[in-house]
């Protein structure tokens, strides 16, 4: 009888999950290289003022935060003078370095090469088709800090848009110069830019360079990210995409792994994780966006083995 009972029992328990990490999520090479930079000051000297959150996960600037990183805002910085500040990965507009010429101020510039060599192509676009009556036109979130520093090198007059419907900002009448945020999806670019080239071609007669210049400034490691997502998205029952809140990528590429698997669930924090999420489930895949840390989803990884 005592056998037949532990056979019973044996043949009830759940088979563990299979987890499998995302390779290819985590941070992408510009906000490793901030972080290195940021942890080998704080090495150093053991404080260090960020402007702006080093990254979009609060996981990741907590643990910064405990080293010894202060994150400020530009009021702040204003109010600061002689010491050392980081500027994150995402950029700056010219009167962050001009207040920080003024209060004597040294930067730690940690801004990507990506988005650095973007500020420069839309600060000389800027400076061609300003003569010309034209406008300069960003596709991009308003109010993210990339797009603040590429506002800035065009004096705040840069046109933002990030849906169909805010084309309307635009004259189609006048040249236009359109550029990416680094971090936005190819397919909503040029879908952008085949209806920009449709609205000119209405209200000039023509499309070629005198009037509508397109750039596409997508950093490729980010979105090479959305195919791949898409294939290991579908090679397990449920997907965790681990992110932080504020995240414009993060947001994004779940968004493509919710279509491809739509058992795809957004966390922020192994607490967030629900048992029911996995009652029929076989395997799990864990990924993240470019501000994800790999040690975060580790965690989430470890947390799924303890209690599955």
């Amino acid at each position: 009888m005592e056998t037949l009972k532990k056979e019973s029992i044996k043949t009830i328990e759940k088979t563990p999950l299979r987890i499998t990490i995302d390779p290819d999520s985590g941070f992408c090479f510009g906000v490793v290289f901030a972080i290195q930079m940021a942890e080998d000051e704080l090495e150093k000297s053991g404080s260090l003022y960020c402007l702006g959150d080093i990254v979009h996960n609060n996981k990741e600037i907590e643990r910064l935060r405990i080293k010894g990183l202060k994150i400020i805002n530009h009021d702040d910085l204003k109010n600061l003078h002689d010491c050392k500040v980081m500027i994150r990965a995402h950029g700056e507009p010219p009167e962050t370095y001009e207040v920080a010429i003024k209060n004597n101020i040294e930067l730690i510039d940690a801004s990507c090469p990506v988005v650095l060599k973007l500020q420069n192509r839309v600060r000389n676009g800027y400076d061609e088709i300003l003569d010309h009556g034209g406008q300069i036109v960003i596709y991009g979130e308003n109010g993210h800090a990339e797009v603040e520093g590429l506002v800035g090198q065009t004096n705040g007059r840069a046109i933002i848009v990030s849906k169909e419907e805010e084309l309307s900002k635009i004259d189609f009448t006048k040249p236009v110069y359109f550029f990416s945020q680094t971090t936005k999806g190819t397919d909503g670019f040029y879908r952008m830019k085949e209806l920009i080239e449709k609205s000119v071609l209405e209200k000039q007669g023509k499309v070629d360079t005198s009037n509508f210049v397109a750039n596409d400034t997508i950093c490729r490691q980010v979105s090479n990210r959305e195919p791949q997502l898409r294939i290991f998205a579908c090679e397990s029952d449920v997907i965790l995409f681990v992110s932080g809140k504020k995240s414009s990528n993060g947001k994004a590429l779940f968004e493509v792994c919710k279509e491809a698997n739509p058992n795809t669930y957004f966390i922020s924090e192994v607490e967030e994780i629900k048992s029911e999420w996995f009652e029929n489930a076989v395997s799990v895949g864990i990924c993240g966006a470019t501000s994800t840390p790999m040690w975060l989803m580790k965690e989430v990884a470890e947390h799924l083995k303890k209690h599955s």
